[in-house]
Protein backbone atom coordinates (compact mmCIF):
# COMPACT_ATOMS: atom_id res chain seq x y z
CA UNK A 1 0.00 0.00 0.00
CA UNK A 2 1.39 3.25 -0.71
CA UNK A 3 1.10 5.38 2.51
CA UNK A 4 0.13 8.72 0.41
CA UNK A 5 -2.09 7.37 -1.93
CA UNK A 6 -3.38 4.33 0.24
CA UNK A 7 -3.80 2.53 -3.24
CA UNK A 8 -2.74 -1.28 -2.91
CA UNK A 9 -0.02 -1.65 -5.31
CA UNK A 10 0.26 -5.35 -5.34
CA UNK A 11 -0.85 -8.07 -3.39
CA UNK A 12 -0.98 -11.82 -2.76
CA UNK A 13 -2.45 -14.50 -0.58
CA UNK A 14 -0.79 -17.32 1.41
CA UNK A 15 -1.48 -19.41 4.48
CA UNK A 16 2.26 -20.01 5.15
CA UNK A 17 4.80 -17.43 6.57
CA UNK A 18 7.21 -18.38 3.68
CA UNK A 19 8.63 -15.15 1.99
CA UNK A 20 8.50 -16.24 -1.53
CA UNK A 21 4.54 -14.88 -1.69
CA UNK A 22 6.06 -11.33 -0.57
CA UNK A 23 9.09 -11.50 -2.99
CA UNK A 24 6.21 -12.24 -5.61
CA UNK A 25 4.07 -8.91 -4.68
CA UNK A 26 7.12 -6.93 -3.85
CA UNK A 27 8.66 -7.22 -7.84
CA UNK A 28 5.09 -7.12 -9.12
CA UNK A 29 4.76 -3.71 -7.68
CA UNK A 30 8.37 -2.59 -8.56
CA UNK A 31 7.56 -3.01 -11.88
CA UNK A 32 4.36 -1.80 -12.13
CA UNK A 33 5.25 1.34 -10.68
CA UNK A 34 8.81 1.36 -9.76
CA UNK A 35 10.94 1.65 -7.15
CA UNK A 36 9.98 3.84 -3.80
CA UNK A 37 12.36 5.60 -1.84
CA UNK A 38 11.47 3.86 2.11
CA UNK A 39 9.69 0.47 2.24
CA UNK A 40 7.88 0.00 5.70
CA UNK A 41 6.86 -3.54 6.65
CA UNK A 42 6.39 -4.98 10.06
CA UNK A 43 9.75 -7.37 11.87
CA UNK A 44 7.79 -10.29 10.03
CA UNK A 45 9.70 -13.26 9.47
CA UNK A 46 9.00 -13.30 5.59
CA UNK A 47 10.07 -9.56 5.57
CA UNK A 48 13.39 -10.31 7.36
CA UNK A 49 14.94 -12.76 5.36
CA UNK A 50 17.62 -11.89 2.99
CA UNK A 51 16.10 -12.43 0.14
CA UNK A 52 13.23 -9.99 0.89
CA UNK A 53 15.54 -7.37 2.42
CA UNK A 54 18.76 -8.09 -0.23
CA UNK A 55 15.83 -7.18 -2.89
CA UNK A 56 15.23 -3.83 -1.26
CA UNK A 57 19.14 -3.03 -0.87
CA UNK A 58 19.74 -4.17 -4.71
CA UNK A 59 17.25 -1.71 -5.65
CA UNK A 60 18.75 0.85 -3.63
CA UNK A 61 15.42 1.60 -1.62
CA UNK A 62 15.84 2.42 2.32
CA UNK A 63 14.03 -0.35 4.53
CA UNK A 64 11.80 0.90 7.40
CA UNK A 65 10.44 -1.57 9.98
CA UNK A 66 7.69 -1.00 12.59
CA UNK A 67 8.69 -2.00 16.32
CA UNK A 68 8.31 -5.28 17.40
CA UNK A 69 5.04 -5.59 19.07
CA UNK A 70 3.16 -3.51 17.43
Amino acid sequence: MDWFTRKVLSWRLSNTMDAEFCIEALQDALTRYGAPEIFNTDQGSQFTTPRFTGLLEERQIRISMDGRGR
